[in-house]
């Protein structure tokens, strides 16, 4: 899992420089795909079962008001749009996870904010943790970080995940706590998701009909995500997916 990690946060380093206006999603789609395979390792999203067809590419790009699960394709990046890219790898049959928010120039405050709301959150929630804890600790510190301090909407459709080698285990990661959270516990061994996803309006969102993988906020408002693979260990969490040159803890965007 380290070695997955190591390689997955190379990856977002790798695509980071073209992350940038003018660019299309499927471009960087492709950057992605082709660095991986030379690598020698696998994109985990491609060919992902859906409830109506696999995920055709192989990674997820979400943005502005898409809050996860965005198709690339010929959209082509523009100033002020704020943009996730979200990347798994499958490294000799284990799986890296992580994804980023990425602000293209000069940005409205609206979508600055969301992006320092769900960087933050990512970093409460891990600093809640300790070996044997609840799940529920990591919803508590994101909804109590978020309402005192943003009042912005904290998605709990959809949530971080087990993980190891497969994509997505127990337990469920919640970022609202709810009764399996308080029951579930995060014991030395487990790996695990963080990827809180925060909306600037509702936290409720649409999944697109017609591709079956879009999910948008329902009131077309902005979201933003930031996560990390993260290891339990007897003396606390470690982050398995840092990069070299992204936002460490602390960063003001």
């Amino acid at each position: 899992m380290r070695a997955a990690g190591r390689f997955n946060a190379q990856l977002m380093d790798f695509i980071r420089p073209h992350v940038k206006p003018g660019v299309q999603t499927e471009a960087l789609d492709r950057l992605v795909h082709d660095y991986t395979l030379d690598h020698g390792h696998q994109p985990a999203c491609l060919g992902y079962p859906g409830e109506k067809s696999p995920f055709p590419k192989s990674c997820c790009i979400s943005v502005n008001e898409v809050v996860c699960h965005g198709i690339p394709g010929n959209y082509e990046l523009r100033p002020g749009d704020i943009v996730n890219v979200d990347l798994t790898t499958i490294v000799n049959g284990w799986f890296g996870d992580q994804s980023e928010t990425f602000i293209l120039g000069e940005v409205k405050e609206a979508a600055r904010r969301v992006t320092q709301c769900a960087f933050d959150s990512l970093y409460v929630a891990i600093e809640a943790l300790r070996p044997d804890c609840q799940v529920a600790v990591i919803g508590e510190a994101i909804v109590s970080f978020v309402s005192r301090n943003y009042g912005f909407g904290v998605v709990d459709k959809y949530v971080g995940h087990g993980i190891g080698n497969c994509f997505h285990q127990r337990p469920n990661i919640p970022h609202v706590p709810n009764r399996q959270a308080y029951s579930d516990r995060l014991h030395p061994g487990m790996c695990f998701t963080i990827e809180p996803m925060i909306n600037v309006g509702t936290p409720h969102s649409i999944c697109d009909r017609k591709d079956g993988w879009t999910v948008r906020t329902a009131d077309n408002q902005l979201s933003a995500q930031f996560e990390h693979t993260i290891l339990m260990t007897e003396s606390g969490p470690e982050i398995l997916t840092l990069t070299g040159s992204g936002p460490q803890k602390g960063h003001q965007f």
